[in-house]
C-alpha cells in the first residue's frame, strides 16, 4: 500500500481489517515523528553537526568518562581582548557546504513546528513533508562523507531506521527527565560507535584556531561559538533519543502498536502518559540502562563527556546522583521481567570487550602511525649504557680539574606571575644579568663578567615587553629591517651606521648588510673567501660555520643563501643589543664570549670558523683562546681571520701578526693563503688544521702542550679552558678522522662512526636508529605538523628543538625557510656530534637554568618529552616562565610528552595567558600545540 500522496489517498472503508490497523499504526508512528521534531529545535544535518558529533563520540569512545548531563558543555576560553592584533594562523580546510545560513536552519525548524496538525488528512501531509526533510537530510550526509565517511554512513542509517521507531518514544511530561534520558542515549550510541576505537584517548580543540584534522588521525575537532554549540545540543539530543528508541527494541513497539488499534492516538498518548508514571519512565530507560551495563563504564564516560578538568565540574557531580538513581531503576526493572536480559547482556558485553581488546592491541603494535604516537620506541634503559652525556663528561672533567660542584635548588611555586624587576628590563638575561653575582666576582681580565652566571633560584618572573612592540617581520624582508621599537636601541648605529651595520631609518632599523670588514656587502665578501681557497665550497664541503664575534650577523644571514647555516656568537657588551638584533632579524645567534670556559659545543664539529675583526685576543695566555677554536674546529677544517694584523703595518698589528704566526705554526695550522678583497680594502688569512697528528710529533719545542690522555675534549659544559691541543683521531671508525659527505646527503646519511655494534638511543644498531628517527619525524613533521597543528609556517623563521636526539625534527624541516637550535640536555645521551655530522647545528644546556639568548628571540619551541624528564631535578614553573621569556608574542610551542605532564603543562600556559590550541592523548601519551599573545603582568617584583 503507498502512502504519503495527498489527501485523496484515504482509506476504503472495504480496506481489510489489517490494513487499518498498520494505517493506524503508521498515523500513530507520523504524530509521535511529528512531536518529536517539534519539541526540540533541530537543525538540518550539517558539517558543523557532523564533526561535533565525531569528537564527542570519538572522545568518549576512546577515553574511560562520559558524561550523561552534558546539555551545557563549556565554551571554548576566549583570549582576553587586547590592543594588540590577533595571530591569525591557518584556519584549516572545511568543505564548501561546512556551514549553512540560518535561513535554512529557521526554515526547517518552521517547517517542523508546523507540521503539528489535528486531524489525519494533516498528519499525512506532514508526514510527506517529513519524508522530504529526511531525504534532504540524506543528501547532506552524502556532501559530507568525503570528509567524515564512516561517521556519516552510521548516522545514515540511524536517521532511516529512527523514522520508523517514533513510535515507541515517550511523550513524557517531564521535559527535565526526557533531556537527561536524551543525553544518556547519546551518551550510549556514541559508546557503540567507540568499540572499534582506542579506550584511552583524551581530545580538546578549542576555538584558537577552528582547525580540522585529517581523517588520517583518525580523529576530528572542531571548536564552537556559544549559539552553534546551543543548537548543536539540541540537535544530538534529538538524533540520541532516535538511537535509543532503536536500542528499545521491537518489544516497546508492539506494546505501543497494540494500544493504537484499540484507542486510537489519544489513547495512546494517555496510555503512554500513565505508564511513564507508573513505572517511573522505566521502559525508556531500559535500553539505556541495559546498554549502561554492557558496556560497564556508564561513570567513565560521564566524566568524559565534560572530560576537560577546568569546567563541568558541578555537572559531573549531577550526573553522577542521575546515573546512580538510574541503576537502581535497572537493577528493580530486571528483579520484575527475570534474568533472561541479563544473560544476554553478559555474551554481548564479553564478545564487545574482545573485540575492543584485539583492536586495541593492533592499534598499540602500530602507535605513531598517525604521528600522535611517538612512532619510534622509547628510549632504552639499556642504551643509556652506549652513551655519555654532557653532564657526566663535564662532571668527570671538572672534577678532575677543580673538584668543582653544582647544584640546582628547587624553587617556591603557587605565586602570582609578576613583572621582572631587573636593571635589563625587556632584555633581561637570568644568567647573563645577575648582578649580584657579577659584584663579587675577583677578576674581570678574562670577560668572567660576561660568562654566565645563573641565579641560584631560578627566576620565575615574566620580562616585560618594551613599548610600542609589533609582530616581527617575516623572513627574509626582516634580514634589511626590523621595528625599531621592538629592539629599540641606537647606540650601535650612531657608532656602526658608517660601517653599515646598522641605520635608523623612520620607524624602522635598516640593516644594509655591511660589516667592519665587508662595508659593501656581505655577499660580496663571502663570495671573495671562495674565491680565496676554492676547498671551501660554500654549501657543498662546508655547511656548518662558527662566527666569532659576529656583531648584527650579517655574515650569518647572507649565508643562507650559500646553502650554510651559521652559529653567529657575542658577547651582550657595550655592542648594545648586536646579538639580539641578529635575533630579530631571524639571523641565528647566542650571547656567549670566550672567556675562561669552554664554549658549549663539542670537539671537532664546525667546518669553518670565522673571525672578522672579532676584537678576540687569540695570542694571549699561551693562544689559550685560539686553543679552545682548535678543540671545536674539525679536523681539515679552516680558519678565516679578517683582521687588521692581517693587511694592515701599524706596530701594535704588526706585533700581533708576529705572535699569531708562532702561534699557529707551533699549532700546526697551515696558513693557506693570505688574500685581499679590493672592493671592501680588507685582507684575510685562511687557516687550515692538520689531519693527522704527524706535525704534532715533529715540534721541538711541545709548545703548547699535547692534552693529557684522559681530557675529554667532548667536555663543554662550565669546564675551565686549557693551554693544550688534543690529538686528532686516526682511526678509520673514530669520529674526526673523515669529512663528512658532501651537503645535502650528510643530512640523512648515518655517520661513518655509527656502528652497528653499538645500541642506539632507542635500543636498535645505531646507524639503524638513526634512520628510524629521521623517517619517524618526517612523517610526524608532513603529517601532524604542518597539516594538523593549526600552525602557520609562513610566520616561523627561529625554531628551537628543547630536546634533540639525532637532530630528526630539524632534519625533517629542511625543505623550509627555518633554522632550529637543537638544544641537547646535559643529563641526556651525548648525540650532539651527530647532529653536526649531518649539517646541523645546536648546543650544550641545562634547561634548569635559562638559556644564553634575548627575550623575545623564538618564533616556535618544539619540546619532545622534555618536561617530565626534567621533573625528576628541578621545578618546572621556572622553565615554564623561561619558554615564556624565549617566545616572541605570536610565537608557539608545542609539546609531547607524557599525558599528565601535558596538563600539567596546559595549566601552566593557561596561567600566562597562553592561547592553548590543542591538546591531545594517546596511550598515556600526549600532545600539545599553544601560541603567546601580548598578556603581561600588571604588578613587578620587589626585588630581583
Amino acid at each position: 500500500m503507498a502512502f504519503g500522496k495527498g489527501r485523496g489517498n484515504k482509506r476504503t472503508s472495504t480496506s481489510s481489517y489489517a490494513s487499518t490497523i498498520t494505517m493506524v499504526v503508521f498515523v500513530a508512528l507520523c504524530v509521535v515523528g511529528v512531536w518529536m521534531l517539534s519539541t526540540n529545535s533541530f537543525i538540518p544535518s550539517q558539517i558543523t553537526q557532523a564533526t561535533t558529533r565525531t569528537v564527542i563520540a570519538e572522545t568518549e569512545r576512546s577515553d574511560v568518562s562520559a558524561s550523561s548531563n552534558g546539555n551545557e558543555e563549556p565554551e571554548p576560553t576566549k583570549p582576553e581582548s587586547d590592543e594588540h592584533p590577533t595571530f591569525q594562523d591557518n584556519p584549516g580546510k572545511l568543505p564548501d557546504d561546512a556551514v549553512k545560513s540560518e535561513d535554512e536552519q529557521q526554515k526547517s525548524a518552521k517547517e517542523k513546528t508546523n507540521s503539528k496538525a489535528g486531524d489525519e488528512g494533516e498528519r499525512q501531509n506532514q508526514k510527506q513533508e517529513t519524508e522530504t526533510q529526511q531525504n534532504n537530510e540524506k543528501e547532506n550526509k552524502k556532501n559530507d562523507e568525503g570528509q567524515v565517511k564512516e561517521v556519516v554512513k552510521e548516522f545514515e542509517k540511524e536517521q532511516k531506521e529512527q523514522r520508523e521507531e517514533d513510535a515507541g518514544s515517550q511523550l513524557g511530561n517531564n521535559k527535565g527527565t526526557q533531556e537527561q534520558e536524551n543525553v544518556q542515549g547519546k551518551d550510549m550510541q556514541d559508546v557503540k560507535q567507540g568499540q572499534d576505537q582506542d579506550s584511552n584517548t583524551d581530545v580538546t580543540y578549542t576555538d584558537a584556531t577552528k582547525e580540522e584534522l585529517p581523517l588520517e588521525v583518525g580523529k576530528r575537532y572542531a571548536s564552537q561559538k556559544s549559539k552553534d554549540q546551543e543548537n548543536g545540543q539540541q540537535q544530538q539530543q534529538q538524533e540520541d533519543q532516535n538511537s535509543k528508541n532503536e536500542e528499545n527494541g521491537q518489544q516497546q513497539l508492539d506494546d505501543q502498536n497494540s494500544k493504537n488499534e484499540e484507542n486510537g492516538q489519544q489513547q495512546q498518548q494517555e496510555d503512554q502518559n500513565s505508564k511513564n508514571q507508573e513505572n517511573g519512565q522505566q521502559q525508556q530507560q531500559e535500553g539505556q540502562n541495559s546498554k549502561n551495563e554492557e558496556n560497564g563504564q556508564q561513570q567513565q564516560q560521564e566524566d568524559q563527556n565534560l572530560g576537560k578538568e577546568e569546567s563541568g565540574q558541578q555537572n559531573m557531580e549531577n550526573n553522577n546522583m542521575v546515573n546512580d538513581e538510574n541503576v537502581k531503576e535497572q537493577k528493580n526493572m530486571k528483579d520484575e521481567n527475570g534474568q533472561q536480559d541479563e544473560q544476554s547482556t553478559t555474551k554481548e558485553e564479553n564478545v564487545e570487550q574482545q573485540q575492543a581488546e584485539q583492536k586495541d592491541e593492533k592499534k598499540q603494535e602500530g602507535a605513531g602511525a598517525s604521528g600522535f604516537g611517538s612512532g619510534i620506541p622509547k628510549e632504552s634503559a639499556e642504551s643509556q649504557k652506549s652513551w655519555k652525556s654532557q653532564a657526566t663528561e663535564s662532571k668527570d672533567e671538572k672534577q678532575r680539574q677543580t673538584s668543582e660542584s653544582n647544584n640546582a635548588d628547587s624553587i617556591m611555586t603557587g605565586k602570582a606571575w609578576e613583572l621582572c624587576n631587573a636593571t635589563a628590563a625587556y632584555d633581561y638575561i637570568p644568567c647573563l644579568d645577575n648582578e649580584e653575582a657579577i659584584k663579587k666576582l675577583t677578576s674581570r681580565g678574562h670577560f668572567e663578567h660576561r660568562e654566565r652566571h645563573c641565579p641560584e633560584d631560578p627566576p620565575t618572573c615574566l620580562v616585560s615587553l618594551p613599548e610600542g612592540y609589533k609582530e616581527s617581520i617575516k623572513w627574509p624582508e626582516s634580514r634589511d629591517k626590523i621595528w625599531y621599537h621592538n629592539v629599540p636601541h641606537t647606540k650601535l648605529a650612531e657608532v656602526k651606521g658608517h660601517q653599515n651595520w646598522v641605520k635608523v631609518t623612520g620607524e624602522f632599523l635598516t640593516f644594509p648588510g655591511g660589516g667592519t670588514q665587508f662595508i659593501h656587502g656581505a655577499l660580496h665578501y663571502i663570495d671573495f673567501l671562495q674565491q680565496s681557497v676554492k676547498n671551501i665550497a660554500w654549501g657543498k664541503s662546508t655547511r656548518v660555520v662558527l662566527d666569532v664575534g659576529c656583531g648584527v650577523a650579517s655574515f650569518g644571514g647572507f649565508l643562507f643563501e650559500r646553502d650554510v647555516i651559521a652559529m653567529s656568537l657575542a658577547p651582550k657588551d657595550e655592542h648594545e643589543a648586536q646579538v639580539q638584533f641578529a635575533l630579530e632579524r631571524k639571523i641565528p645567534a647566542i650571547s656567549a664570549v670566550m672567556g675562561t670556559k669552554r664554549l658549549p659545543f663539542p670537539s671537532r664539529v664546525f667546518d669553518l670558523i670565522h673571525c672578522a675583526r672579532c676584537r678576540v685576543p687569540w695570542h694571549n695566555d699561551g693562544g689559550m683562546l685560539l686553543l679552545e677554536l682548535n678543540r671545536m674546529l674539525r679536523p681539515g677544517g679552516y680558519f678565516v681571520w679578517s683582521a687588521t694584523p692581517v693587511y694592515q703595518k701599524l706596530e701594535e698589528d704588526v706585533q700581533i701578526w708576529k705572535e699569531m704566526s708562532a702561534l699557529t705554526k707551533s699549532m700546526c695550522w697551515e696558513l693557506v693563503t693570505i688574500n685581499k678583497d679590493k672592493l671592501n680594502g680588507i685582507g684575510a688569512a685562511i687557516y687550515q688544521k692538520p689531519t693527522t697528528n704527524e706535525c704534532y710529533e715533529k715540534r721541538k719545542h711541545k709548545k703548547p702542550p699535547m692534552c693529557k690522555n684522559n681530557d675529554d675534549s667532548n667536555a663543554a659544559w662550565y669546564v675551565p679552558l686549557q693551554a693544550c691541543m688534543h690529538k686528532v683521531p686516526t682511526n678509520v671508525v673514530e669520529r674526526g678522522s673523515k669529512w663528512p659527505v658532501s651537503w645535502p646527503r650528510r643530512l640523512q646519511t648515518p655517520p661513518y662512526w655509527l656502528n652497528s655494534s653499538q645500541m642506539g638511543i632507542y635500543g636498535k644498531p645505531a646507524p639503524l636508529d638513526f634512520t628510524t628517527d629521521y623517517e619517524h619525524w618526517k612523517h610526524v613533521v608532513s603529517k601532524v605538523y604542518m597539516k594538523e597543528m593549526g600552525i602557520s609556517w609562513s610566520n616561523v623563521r627561529n625554531v628551537m628543538d628543547m630536546r634533540a636526539v639525532y637532530g630528526g625534527f630539524a632534519a625533517a624541516l629542511k625543505d623550509l625557510q627555518v633554522w632550529v637550535m637543537n638544544v641537547v640536555n646535559i643529563n641526556s645521551p651525548d648525540t650532539l656530534p651527530i647532529i653536526y655530522e649531518r649539517g646541523l647545528f645546536g648546543i650544550y644546556h641545562d634547561w634548569c637554568e635559562s638559556f644564553s639568548t634575548y627575550p623575545r628571540s623564538y618564533d616556535l619551541l618544539h619540546a619532545d618529552h622534555l618536561f617530565s624528564k626534567l621533573k625528576a631535578r628541578c621545578n618546572l614553573v621556572p622553565v615554564m616562565a623561561e619558554v615564556d621569556r624565549i617566545v616572541r608574542p605570536g610565537g608557539k610551542l608545542i609539546v609531547r610528552d607524557e599525558a599528565n605532564v601535558i596538563r600539567e603543562i596546559e595549566n601552566m600556559l593557561k596561567s600566562l595567558h597562553w592561547d592553548v590550541h590543542l591538546t591531545f592523548s594517546k596511550h598515556q601519551e600526549g600532545i600539545l600545540s599553544a601560541q603567546k599573545g601580548f598578556w603581561r603582568p600588571d604588578t613587578s617584583q620587589t626585588s630581583t
